[in-house]
Parts: C-alpha cells; structure tokens; sequence
C-alpha cells in the first residue's frame, strides 16, 4: 500500500541522503524533470547504489524514468537496480508494452489528453499495476491552469478507467506543486480516498505525514468494519446494522478497510 510516494531527485545528494528518514511508503528516484540536462546520465548510472539507500528503511523504491530516446536505458538500468515500479512519464499504450518485457511493473503517468482517453488501454497491460495523472503537464498540453476545477475531470476519468481493469490509482484532484498549504493538501487527499484513490505522491517530504493519515482507514472506519463483518458471520443476505441496511457489497467494503489496516 502506496499511502505516500515522495518524489526525490535522483541527482542530488541534498535530497538522497536523507529521503530514508521522511516516512513515506515510496520514494520516487526522480531521472526526469527534476534532473537537469547536464547530471541525468550521472543519475541513471547512481541508481545501483541509491536504490538501496533511499530504501534502507523500508520504503518500496520506484524511478521515474524520461520519456523517448533515454526511456529505455533509463528503465534497464531501474530494472538492474531492482527497483519495486518503474514510472513511465508521457505514458501511452506502445511504450509501456515496449517496456514490459523487463519484467518489473511498470506505473503509468498520464500527462497528455491523448493519455487521459487512453487510460482503460494504459491500465489493461499486464505489466501496469497503476496509473497516475501528472496535473501540470496535463494542463500545459491543454493550454490551461493546473487548478483543481480543470483537474478533477479527467483525474476522475483516468481513475474510473484504471480501476475498471482492477489496478491501482494514485493522486488528488489538484496539482502535487503547490505542497505550502498542508491544510489544502489534507481535504484534497481526504476527498481522495472517498473516491477510491489508493494514495498520492508528492514533492515535500512535509506533504508525507498528510497522505499517510489521509490515505489509512481511521479507528472509526476500521470499528465500522469489524462490526458489518462480525454481524456478516450472523447473517445470511441483507441486514440492518446502526440504522443502515448492510448487504454484500457494504460487506466487501468492509473487508477492504480491514485488509487495508492490516
């Protein structure tokens, strides 16, 4: 469970050493546009020794690799380091098949509106586990402002495609750049989840401790979903429970959040 996924520059040492230390579920090993042109092969050729160092703590480790000519050595050299995902940046249907054959999962990062149409076709790749919306390329490709209202639609859109090939999806509906207004950020991630989303990534480790609480079942959730279970094993079909009818699918659900606290 991806609760959080700090993005850190694969570059620079500032941000490496210490990124174990953050608490984030995932730490994204950023090849793409937090790199400058200059220190992106020196990058790649660190991750063999900053996989491991970033992760020490336990955290899954995942890269985001460039799109084009560099795609495919970016993501050898991931697969190599032995990395948990690979992120595809400008992800569409041909190049996440081309990068299947590596063998290790591939997180789709839809940043055209050709990719937002796409999403269904991105997400039934074997090799995909998830999908994710990248909200400031996505607007510039669209000649518009990264602000939740131009954002939600097609986050939403991505997300009901993703999830009808029973994948994961990550995100909020807003852009991750704007990491100042934690308070923002909590309602953002809040709504989130009541959508179904399994996490958020971000690019400021204080964001971190937001999306793990956001995105975990609360004690009252879990309570709800021990009593629906423990009335299930009494019950046969549908039944009341607290004033609310409780049939299968508020069964399944239940399960789910116990699954998730777990």
């Amino acid at each position: 469970m991806y609760r959080s996924m700090l993005y850190v520059p694969a570059h620079s040492e500032r941000f490496l050493s210490r990124a174990h230390e953050r608490g984030a579920d995932a730490i994204i090993l950023d090849l793409e546009d937090a790199v400058p042109e200059a220190d992106k092969d020196a990058a790649r050729a660190g991750l063999a020794a900053n996989v491991a160092r970033v992760g020490q703590a336990g955290a899954a480790v995942l890269v985001r690799i460039n799109s084009g000519d560099r795609a495919m050595d970016d993501a050898r050299a991931a697969a190599a380091a032995k990395v948990a995902a690979i992120i595809v940046a400008k992800a569409e249907p041909g190049g996440l098949r081309a990068l299947a054959p590596l063998g290790v999962p591939l997180l789709a990062l839809l940043e055209s509106p050709a990719a937002i149409l796409e999403a269904r076709d991105c997400a039934a790749i074997p090799a995909v586990m998830g999908t994710m919306v990248g909200g400031e390329d996505l607007a510039t490709a669209l000649g518009a402002r990264a602000v939740p209202e131009v954002l939600r639609t097609p986050k939403l859109l991505a997300h009901y495609a993703t999830k009808a090939e029973g994948k994961l999806s990550f995100g909020m509906l807003r852009s991750i750049a704007d990491y100042t207004d934690l308070a923002a950020i909590k309602v953002s991630a809040e709504e989130a989840r009541m959508h179904g989303f399994d996490g958020a990534s971000c690019v400021h480790p204080s964001v971190v401790p937001v999306l793990n609480a956001a995105f975990a079942p609360s004690a009252e959730e879990i309570a709800w979903a021990k009593r629906v279970v423990e009335a299930a094993t009494r019950n046969d079909g549908a039944f009341a429970l607290d004033g609310q009818m409780v049939d299968k699918p508020v069964v399944e659900r239940a399960r789910a959040v116990l699954a998730k606290a777990r």
